[in-house]
């Protein structure tokens, strides 16, 4: 039987997997410069803040906004609300797909709204469910107050990014990846301009960073709405709970709200345990959580950004062999990338932290207990992008159910492992924060292998031929990294004696010189840029 000649509507294989490894280097283009402004907005907090009271203050209240922004926006939402408004544009067309814009514009922005109002008002009570521990502790509760009165003033960034991250949906869902992922860079802009300059106009002068979120939320929402109105896909907000696309996207939102809200507590233990751990523990994990992240949001959030639109049309074209192609092209582009970002990380990360953070008043000690850290939040990196992979293959096909169910497995295991690793095992083990972090990584190994597990069981993805043969190959080359960067190290040894100038010279020379030998490790091997291509 002939195959009809491929439409608009209809790609081939080949322009499929174009499109996707396209999509893919720009966001991840654009995203490795929002990360690298990251590093250097970390950097200035470092320099300014270090890892003390104050910073630990901030990180609270920043942090808090951030909670809720996954719960509404990046998590539940964007899982139910791109599917949806994929098979809105396949079925109905571009009117339809606006349609939809205008009255979930509506519904999310009111609940914003009445969320924000109350995280302003009660501020102290939500501060004290994060950091009970500085309630607590009657010589903690100036660091406490600290924290309430920054919460106060970066509580709106929820409303604000939350409506950002909904534009950038809709950007990303007509293939429109670079403005949404160019985005974040605007908060690390205004977050190293408020540690800079703008800490002469405020008492305490850690208040800057608190206003410097909020007017990053304004300038990140701004940025985005001239691209939505040239594509002509700027909502017009539209109180309407009956329109049938707002009652689907809340149907699979359920599932995926108590998922993430299960997830949040998570977060909200661990800054609770945290909290009950030597000063300074709180911006320890984040420093480490910090440079875990930006292998994961440069290049696994980047495939997971690209994908989920694509496999969603691919659902609603009814074309699971191109769904399973799509799929295992992904799981192996994070797999090249993650397991030498996370063995990397392992080895260099004293002297990595201690190159980006250790100025001002950040001191040795900080850079080892950060050390710890981010060696254990490494062990899970591979396991954190094989997330953001497979969960895809559920939310296209507008599976919200299982995965949180999965999730809810993994997160229930790390609560206890949080728990007991800071606790009984911290006793005789002086775990501590690192506890946190290593339960951390733990949960999502289990939520990955139980995504793939469910995946494989549903017939929905299967391995294609030479994933042996590749994962050989990535093994053999990360052993030629260890092999470069060991030999490097144990060259230079005094990072805490170099000034920013050696150390980044230094650095950029063994970063070098391990991808180097990754790289020309996996030629020798016979790997080749053809092996990441569509087959025909």
């Amino acid at each position: 039987m002939s195959q009809l000649p491929p439409t608009q509507d209809q790609p081939t294989e080949k322009s499929g997997a174009s499109r996707l490894l396209r999509g893919s280097s720009v966001v991840g283009a654009a995203t490795m410069l929002s990360r690298v402004a990251g590093l250097a907005r970390d950097m200035a907090l470092a320099r300014f803040a270090g890892a003390g009271d104050a910073a630990d203050a901030f990180f609270v209240a920043f942090k808090i906004p951030n909670f809720f922004r996954r719960l509404f926006a990046e998590g539940a939402f964007a899982q139910a609300f791109v599917p949806v408004l994929a098979e809105y544009r396949q079925k109905g067309g571009i009117a339809a797909a606006r349609a939809l814009n205008d009255r979930v514009a509506g519904a999310l922005g009111g609940v914003l709204l009445l969320v924000t109002l109350f995280g302003v008002l009660c501020a102290p009570i939500v501060t004290g469910i994060f950091a009970f521990g500085w309630w607590w502790d009657g010589s903690e509760r100036e660091k406490f107050d600290l924290a309430a009165g920054m919460l106060q003033i970066t509580f709106p960034y929820l409303m604000l990014i939350s409506l950002a991250g909904f534009t950038g949906a809709i950007l990303n869902s007509f293939d429109r990846f670079a403005i949404p992922a160019l985005t974040p860079i605007m908060l690390n802009l205004v977050l190293i301009g408020a540690a800079t300059v703008g800490t002469a106009w405020f008492d305490p002068e850690i208040l800057a960073l608190a206003w410097g979120v909020l007017f990053a939320g304004v300038v990140q929402l701004l940025f985005q709405l001239p691209f939505l109105a040239r594509e002509g896909l700027l909502p017009k907000p539209k109180w309407d709970w009956s329109h049938p696309g707002v009652r689907k996207i809340l149907r699979l939102m359920a599932p995926a709200i108590f998922g993430v809200s299960v997830t949040q507590i998570s977060l909200v233990l661990d800054t609770l345990l945290a909290s009950f751990l030597p000063s300074g523990s709180v911006s320890w994990l984040y420093f480490s959580d910090r440079l875990t992240e930006l292998p994961l949001g440069v290049f696994g959030v980047a495939v997971a950004t690209v994908i989920l639109p694509s496999l969603s049309r691919l659902h609603s074209d009814g074309d699971p062999r191109r769904f399973r192609h799509t799929l295992d092209w992904a799981l192996r582009s994070v797999t090249f990338i993650s397991l030498p970002a996370a063995v990397a990380l392992v080895v260099l990360a004293e002297p990595l932290l201690t190159t980006l953070f250790q100025y001002g008043q950040m001191q040795p000690r900080d850079m080892q207990m950060a050390a710890w850290s981010l060696r254990a939040y490494a062990l899970g990196l591979l396991a954190f992008m094989l997330i953001k992979v497979l969960a895809p293959g559920y939310f296209a096909r507008q599976d919200t159910y299982t995965p949180v169910r999965f999730g809810l497995i993994a997160i229930s295991a790390k609560m206890v492992l949080s728990l007991l690793f800071v606790i009984p095992l911290n006793h005789y083990f002086k775990l501590g924060h690192m506890g946190l972090a290593l339960a951390t990584a733990c949960q999502a190994a289990i939520n990955a292998w139980l995504l793939y597990k469910g995946l494989r069981r549903d017939d929905v993805y299967m391995p294609e031929a030479g994933w042996g043969r590749y994962l050989l190959r990535l093994f053999a080359a990360n052993l030629a990294m260890v092999a470069a960067l060991l030999g490097l190290l144990h060259v230079w040894e005094a990072w805490s004696a170099w000034g920013w100038f050696e150390r980044a010279w230094r650095m950029g020379v063994i970063v070098a010189a391990g991808g180097s030998a990754y790289l020309l490790a996996l030629f020798v091997s016979g790997l080749r840029p053809r092996h990441f291509r569509a087959t025909s």
